[in-house]
């Protein structure tokens, strides 16, 4: 091992900082990266910059538009080169002869799922085809250190089409997610031989092409500075990122026979949990009432860090109280009512502070767990052991801050 040499293997940056952040450093030669969304997420665009800004003669493959429409997209987002090469592949064979012809720095194939294999059983798309076409792209891949990007589909559950094995072929997967109404657009790594897995990208979509958003954290907050029942704060880690959410809840009568629970954001099950903490431990009554929840921005909350922040915004729709002041929770709701600890709690708190809260409730320390100070920036930190304590603390008068003159 000490004898091989590694310098071929150092990640080129890609020229989109949030991919390369999501990537660990860029694009490694030789590896093979899957990128996969749903139709009209902006796939296609972040691989055209993506191939437009690589060094070196770089392949762009499609299969599913014509190299006319792939040069109006890239006259639209400003990518146009004259050492990015389109062609329209729909068979292996051709992919393999426009590689060995250009023998290029970086090969972008729109999308895998259009490609076949000749020999092999089924249709395009088909799991046996889709397996045949990643096993022989990876091998030209690793004996020619061209770096390859496969666009790739995702079922209407969100999973990444194809066989498992899929996954399994290449170095890196990409999960690219959004709202087709929202120009905001996440970058999620679920696999990264090459760096962190867990790392999260930001990016804004607008007419002129996909852009980095180094600072995501007023995109998921309220605009509004008005204190409205059914509003709070909370803190979300996303790899080494935090970032803040406002989660906003509405209790009302019921709408039909049985109550509604509709989640937007917050996952149905933890809302349920929530809800029957609230019911039994807090004595609030939400048993027939209808209960919606939603998450500024609709950047989904699963880590059960935002539990507290969820059953506070419902518990203030339910009162019609608003939370004096711009509070933040942090903490796992258990069924008996406790507030448990999360990790990367200082993190969290550090960043709500940045963002101006003015109080932010966190669990209690136990045995073992690091000291949060009593004040961040100006904010004051609460610890609280349960959810009732909780209730109590946020509707708490909110805290002066001082001003300097």
């Amino acid at each position: 091992m000490t004898e091989v040499d590694a310098s071929s293997s150092r990640a080129v940056p890609t020229g989109v900082d949030e991919l390369d952040r999501v990537l660990g450093g860029g694009l490694v030669p030789g590896s093979v990266v899957l990128l996969a969304g749903e139709p009209g997420v902006g796939k296609s665009t972040l691989a055209l910059d993506v191939a437009s800004q690589a060094r070196g003669p770089t392949l762009y493959l499609t299969g599913e538009e014509t190299t006319a429409q792939v040069r109006r997209r890239a006259e639209r987002t400003g990518a146009v080169h004259d050492r990015l090469l389109l062609a329209t592949v729909r068979e292996l064979d051709q992919v393999r002869a426009h590689i060995e012809q250009v023998r290029p720095r970086v090969v972008v194939l729109d999308s895998v799922q259009t490609v076949t294999a000749a020999g092999v059983d089924g249709g395009a798309g088909g799991p046996a085809q889709v397996r045949a076409v990643t096993s022989a792209l990876v091998d030209v891949a690793k004996s020619s250190e061209t770096t390859v990007l496969l666009v790739g589909h995702v079922t209407k559950d969100g999973a990444v089409a194809g066989p498992r094995v899929l996954e399994h072929l290449v170095d890196v997967v990409l999960l690219f997610e959004g709202d087709r109404h929202s120009r905001l657009r996440l970058l999620r790594g679920l696999k990264n031989r090459f760096g962190p897995s867990d790392e999260v990208g930001c990016l804004d979509l607008d007419e002129s092409g996909l852009c980095s958003v180094a600072d995501p954290a007023r995109l998921f907050l309220s605009a509004n500075p008005d204190a409205v029942p059914g509003r709070c704060w909370t803190v979300t880690l996303e790899g080494r990122r935090a970032l803040p959410i406002e989660v906003q809840a509405l209790v009302g009568p019921p709408s039909g026979p049985s109550p509604r629970r509709v989640s937007t954001g917050v996952p149905t099950t933890r809302l349920t949990l929530l809800l029957a903490v609230l019911a039994q431990r807090c004595r609030l009554p939400l048993g027939g009432r209808d209960v919606y929840t939603a998450t500024v921005g609709g950047l989904r909350v699963g880590e059960p860090a935002g539990d507290l922040a969820t059953a506070l915004a419902v518990a203030s729709a339910c009162t019609d109280d608003p939370l004096p002041g711009r509070v933040a929770a942090i903490g796992e709701v258990g069924l008996d009512g406790e507030v448990r600890a999360v990790p990367g709690l200082r993190h969290r708190v550090t960043e709500a502070a940045r963002v101006g809260a003015t109080r932010v409730l966190v669990p209690a320390p136990s045995v073992g767990d690091p000291e949060v100070p009593a004040s961040v920036e100006g904010c004051v930190v609460v610890a609280v052991r349960t959810l009732r304590e909780a209730l109590a603390q946020a509707q708490a008068p909110a805290p002066l801050r001082l001003v300097s003159r």
